[in-house]
């Protein structure tokens, strides 16, 4: 994947059948993420770019990977993985940047997520959505929107606001800054 996908796009290039998502119907990026596969709605796609050098931010959460200029603006890169308790995610030629827009206390944010590989928007049916798993899911279930089925097979449909909420991220950042003002006095 050369190419910046604008969302759009996206919807052309990974689904020749996407079309307006209907009340039962709803679009889903589907991607591989340690060998399972999770989906966000499409909507909150704002493209899908090539994983690229990033700057790393000291004092951030290790789930949060640096950040990249895209466009002349600041998008802080989230690792999935890392924020769902997994080893970093390692960089292969299909390791992409899933750029994510949401509304979020009233302001638009826009955040990259890395995943191992993109694999198509799919159409899932409201009546092939099961209610998020009350236990035994390996991700908190706070981040699971549902479970759809498609072919026979589960995937799991995150809820962006919960997983990437950068009000989560600021309070894990910030005590990792108290963690670290505590070591360095410890050592002093």
């Amino acid at each position: 994947m050369n190419a910046i996908v604008a969302q759009g796009d996206a919807k052309r290039a990974l689904s020749p059948a996407a079309s307006q998502a209907t009340a039962d119907h709803t679009q889903y990026l589907t991607f591989m993420l340690g060998g399972e596969v999770y989906a966000i709605g499409i909507l909150a796609v704002k493209e899908i770019i090539e994983y690229q050098g990033l700057t790393e931010v000291p004092m951030m959460p290790s789930c949060i990977r640096g950040v990249i200029n895209l466009r002349g603006a600041v998008v802080p890169v989230m690792d999935l993985a890392t924020r769902f308790g997994k080893e970093m995610t390692e960089v292969t030629k299909r390791t992409c940047i899933v750029i994510i827009e949401m509304e979020a206390a009233g302001e638009r944010q826009v955040i990259g997520a890395v995943v191992d590989a993109v694999n198509a928007v799919l159409e899932i049916p409201a009546a092939e959505i099961e209610p998020a798993p009350r236990f035994g899911a390996k991700i908190n279930t706070d981040f699971i929107a549902g479970m759809g089925k498609v072919n026979g097979k589960f995937v799991i449909l995150l809820n962006v606001d919960s997983v990437l909420s950068m009000a989560e991220m600021d309070a894990l950042a910030a005590l990792g800054s108290g963690a670290a003002q505590v070591a360095t006095a410890i050592h002093a």
